[in-house]
């Protein structure tokens, strides 16, 4: 929703009306709403990313749209009337979803139970200046319409939203506002807020690699963590023999940390004899090629330990009497090439909505 109202939003969601160069970048809104979201949680929640960072947010406890970056609030980032015109267009919004989940519920036979609608949105300027739009929704997590700006039609992926696509194909003027925001509104504020939060979007955070191995049972599962990277972004696969074990590998996700970088921990389960034939392959936009981390296994010493003049004499006579020296020390494991890991990090994630927010 970048440029809030611009174009007075007449959202009608199921038939309801609601009044760096070179490099590729992205605005991107989602809304959800929920039948059932919890005790203490919001029904209905919209959020907003530029470049995959969350810069604008609303929840249905607050009812107020609300920046989530210092460059979003710089004068002249946006209008002045641009927070209290969001905010009256998102608490109409909610309502649009709202009578949505009954509509949905009703289409799909559905009595009770917990239900969802999310919806995305956005647009992308690629490295060659072209841009891409979209505009989807999806119920109970599978896809239900999606817009299609250059034929100006709607395709159902359900046939319960068969009607849906009926009734929004029937109103040329909103398919026309809907390719007008996706191709012209959208794409605008993305090089507006491009230009206010360079500093802080275009900025690199090398990731921090470690990798390590656990063996139990037979088998070796290899971890690879990346930490303390910006922008989020990030690719991080294992490889054996140089080939992508792209299916057999298990990602934690990448998690937002405290200071504004992310983390994220990738595994895979291997045999033992073949730990030195995987690597771990990061690619991330601080990084002028990919990275490959390899695993070394820790290697136990025997150290003879001397401080000053120390002679430990042990004489035991057994029978004929046998005398022996033993002095012993062992070096504590040391993995080579990294630092041990901090503690895992929490965080969470939030989505904002851009200019000219679509309603469901």
């Amino acid at each position: 929703m970048g440029s809030c109202g611009a174009l007075g939003w007449g959202l009608l969601l199921l038939g309801a009306v609601c009044g760096a160069a070179g490099e590729p970048h992205s605005l991107r809104y989602f809304d959800t709403a929920m039948t059932d979201p919890g005790t203490g949680l919001p029904w209905f929640v919209s959020v907003g990313y530029v470049d995959g960072e969350i810069f604008v947010h609303y929840d249905s406890t607050a009812r107020r749209y609300v920046p989530h970056t210092e460059w979003v609030k710089a004068p002249g980032a946006v209008d002045p009337e641009y927070w209290e015109r969001c905010t009256q267009i998102l608490q109409r919004t909610e309502q649009v979803y709202r009578v949505s989940l009954g509509i949905l519920q009703e289409r799909f036979n559905q009595s009770g139970g917990s239900h969802t609608v999310q919806r995305m949105y956005g647009c992308d300027i690629l490295g060659n200046s072209t841009t891409r739009g979209y505009n989807q929704y999806a119920y109970d997590g599978r896809d239900f319409i999606a817009f299609d700006k250059d034929k100006k039609t709607f395709t159902a992926a359900v046939p319960e939203a068969v009607l849906t696509k009926r009734k929004w194909e029937a109103d040329p003027t909103y398919v026309d506002q809907r390719k007008h925001y996706l191709e012209e509104t959208c794409v605008q504020w993305l090089r507006r807020h491009m230009e206010h939060g360079k500093a802080e979007l275009e900025r690199r955070e090398p990731p921090e690699v470690r990798v390590w191995g656990k063996k139990t049972d037979g088998i070796l599962t290899l971890s690879c963590r990346a930490h303390g990277f910006y922008p989020r972004p990030i690719d991080v696969s294992w490889m054996k023999d140089g080939v992508a074990q792209n299916q057999d590998t298990q990602s934690g996700g990448i998690t937002p940390n405290s200071d504004g970088t992310y983390h994220t921990l990738v595994t895979i389960d291997a045999r033992p004899e073949d730990g030195d034939k995987y690597q771990c392959r990061v690619e991330h936009a601080s990084l002028q090629q990919p990275g490959l981390y390899s695993w070394e296994p820790s290697q136990p010493n025997l150290v003879p330990i001397v401080v000053g003049v120390i002679v430990a004499i042990v004489a035991i006579a057994i029978v004929g009497g046998v005398g022996f020296i033993i002095y012993r020390s062992h070096a504590g494991k040391k993995e080579k090439g990294y630092n041990i890991a901090p503690a895992q990090d929490g965080g969470s994630t939030s989505s904002g909505t851009g200019s000219d927010r679509p309603v469901i």
